[in-house]
């Protein structure tokens, strides 16, 4: 039987009137889960039962890896289960034949005793293999998704970053998420595509040995249930793939009014009943599409049961007449009749149980294939030591470019400048950074600054070694990065970005996890937040360290921006690298918090430690040994802090320098002012 291919369903072609005026039209998600969609409608019945082997087998190597023993056991229930139903069709009609036989009642009762003994055991073994079966189900469903998740997520977090901002290699991840849970689905499908087909070979066998004819009629009954129930999968289907963006957008209208963030501007600027008014309205929307499904369905079942009705009465008529004509015994058309019932119910349960393990197998088919795309783009195992003695990391004619269609989940990520340089370099049509030479003395205060986009950040991600240069050479000590061994490299390094990742853990834990290979030592978390003046922090917090910094749960607590800053520069005080990125350090901090920082940040350098600091405040790097200036991905100059003030000629840092002077010039404060000689001095600082 080949699958029928479902229509689209219809929806209007510019989208309802609530997403034309809010989203500007139907919501797409380009999503790689998508793609399944077509596959899934042109996939014929036949098609299916072919890979059905595959599908199973890649089942069963999930569930070998997860527990061996479950397998083993759901196996071994499903087979017993099916063996006892084929017996206890054969005792049935064991039964009818001596209840039936010519002869007294008593006689006949009594002959039929043993078969009597055989039904009633052969049903308790299938009950005690069902319920054996389901146990060992209920336990290698979970450990069969853990196990897919941990590969899952064991292959992801050993790629290259450029992989991960790839936007083909992000849908799969997308999609292989999904197939990671569906593959806990697919052990249960799996489990009832095997009693299934079992459980109709047993009736298929018993239906064979009573008269051959009987086989044919048992897939005519069954036929015209199973093309509804598949027609009404593919429907929904059909339907949800159609109507899944619309719901969405609803749901972001309902979550919209219950968020804390919106909540002010909502209740101030009246907008509650405005998006009330519209959540209703494309909530009733997607509930005609609702209703136009459940007529449809109804249908499609009420044709599949006129259709089997008929292939009832065609089955029942050639009982008939195999009995009239004395070619089948009463007793036998009996055991038929349960044979054909219990055959129809399995092979139409088979049938489902194919449609959804081909379903599910289309994600899982992605997690396999994200295996094998994370295996050829993981971060290179070995390589040569960092230098001890490192004196000097050089960039020498680095052009960098971010791949045209790198993309990143913006709903998750959050902006450390590196999404301003990757959109204009894309924009300009240019590289991130062109022909950049520059150097990074260890133990020295290395400032980067420029305006946003000017590829500061990227330097700072290249020279962490999460990019490689197109072109170019980073030499640490003379030795190439792509040669040094990653993780020796990263064990030198301790990053703080403008917006790092604030962990919804403890409060020790979010100081602790920025060494996290090592014990945990109290005396250097205690020190780290005193370096950072976190300290008064976690003083102020209701269990101290051991508060939960996350809200949502009992006794969490949320900090200031100003807070998160502090643990972020204790996190790598606490990392205790060689090298430290700064990026932004100081944006959530008050003027005073903000000179304590930097103060920090020379102790640091002082310390032997090299700071690469990126700031867009140039009075912050008056202490800087080296200044960077970059502007549109080139290294415009270079030099200390005098050196680049007092060119002869006014440059790029000048130029920046002097216009966020000019904001303060014309500020006027109460009490006499100060004298002219004062004013220039204060200036020349």
């Amino acid at each position: 039987m080949k699958a029928e291919r479902v229509k689209a369903v219809p929806q209007p072609e510019r989208g309802s009137a609530s997403e034309n005026l809010l989203f500007g039209g139907p919501l797409l998600y380009n999503a790689r889960w998508a793609d399944h969609r077509d596959a899934y409608f042109r996939m014929s019945l036949w098609a299916m039962a072919l890979q059905l082997p595959r599908l199973v087998a890649f089942t069963v190597r999930l569930a070998w890896r997860a527990d061996r023993r479950a397998m083993w056991t759901v196996g071994g229930g499903e087979l017993t289960r099916g063996i006892s139903q084929a017996v206890g069709l054969v005792a049935v009609n064991s039964v009818l034949a001596a209840v039936l036989a010519a002869g007294g009642i008593e006689h006949r009762v009594q002959a039929a005793i043993p078969a009597v003994i055989g039904v009633a055991l052969t049903g308790i073994i299938g009950a005690l293999a069902t319920a054996a079966s389901t146990s060992g189900t209920g336990r290698l469903e979970p450990k069969v998704e853990r196990v897919a998740t941990e590969m899952y997520l064991t292959h992801v977090m050993k790629v290259e970053l450029s992989a991960v901002e790839d936007a083909d290699f992000n849908r799969l991840m997308d999609s292989a998420k999904i197939g990671a849970s569906e593959a806990r689905r697919m052990v249960s499908s799996c489990t009832g595509v095997v009693g299934s087909l079992v459980s109709f070979v047993a009736a298929a066998g018993v239906l064979t040995v009573l008269h051959p004819a009987l086989l044919p009629l048992l897939v005519l009954m069954t036929l015209p249930r199973s093309w509804a129930s598949l027609r009404n999968s593919r429907s929904r289907y059909a339907s949800y793939q159609q109507w899944m963006q619309h719901s969405r957008a609803g749901r972001l209208l309902s979550q919209s009014l219950m968020q804390t963030g919106p909540a002010p501007e909502i209740r101030v600027h009246g907008a509650g009943p405005f998006l009330l008014h519209h959540f209703r309205g494309m909530s009733e929307t997607y509930e005609a599409e609702q209703s136009r499904l459940a007529t449809s369905n109804a249908r499609i079942r009420l044709a599949a049961s006129a259709l089997t009705g008929i292939a009832a009465a065609l089955t029942y008529a050639a009982l008939g007449t195999l009995l009239a004509t004395g070619l089948m015994a009463l007793s036998v058309a009996g055991t038929a009749v349960l044979a054909i019932r219990t055959g129809g119910q399995s092979l139409s349960t088979l049938i489902l149980q194919v449609n959804n393990l081909y379903e599910q197998a289309c994600y899982v088919g992605d997690l396999e294939r994200l295996f094998q795309e994370a295996a050829a783009r993981a971060i290179p195992v070995g390589g040569t030591p960092v230098p001890e003695e490192l004196a000097l990391i050089r960039f020498e004619n680095v052009t960098f470019h971010y791949p045209e269609d790198s993309d990143t989940d913006t709903e998750n990520d959050t902006d450390d400048g590196t999404d301003d340089e990757r959109e204009n370099a894309r924009t300009a049509n240019r590289p991130a950074l062109k022909d950049v030479t520059l150097d990074f003395p260890i133990g020295k205060i290395v400032a980067l600054v420029g305006e946003n986009g000017s590829g500061k950040t990227t330097v700072s991600k290249l020279l962490a070694g999460l990019y490689h240069p197109d072109d170019g050479v980073i030499r640490w000590n003379g030795t190439d990065a792509r040669k040094l061994d990653r993780a020796h490299l990263w064990d030198e390094i301790a990053i703080v970005s403008q917006d790092f990742h604030r962990w919804p853990f403890t409060c020790r834990m979010n100081i602790a996890i920025g060494r996290p290979e090592r014990s945990l030592d109290e005396q250097a978390l205690e020190e780290a937040a005193a370096y950072a003046g976190a300290d008064k922090v976690v003083a102020g917090l209701p269990r101290g360290w051991d508060t939960l910094l996350t809200k949502g749960y009992k006794g969490g607590r949320q900090l200031s921006g100003g807070q998160w800053q502090k643990l972020g520069i204790a996190r790598a005080r606490y990392r205790d690298a060689r090298i430290l990125i700064v990026d932004e350090p100081t944006s959530a901090l008050d003027a005073k918090a903000e000179l304590e920082v930097f103060d920090q940040i020379r102790k640091l350098a002082g310390n032997g430690r090299t700071v690469v600091l990126i700031t867009h405040r140039l009075a912050s790097v008056r202490h800087a040994d080296l200044i960077h200036v970059l502007e549109d991905g080139e290294l415009r100059e270079s030099g200390t802090f005098d050196e680049l003030l007092h060119k002869p000629a006014a440059g790029v840092f000048r130029e920046l320098y002097e216009m966020q002077r000019a904001q303060y010039q014309d500020a006027t404060l109460p009490g006499p002012r100060p004298p002219a000689d004062a004013t220039e001095r204060s200036d020349a600082r």
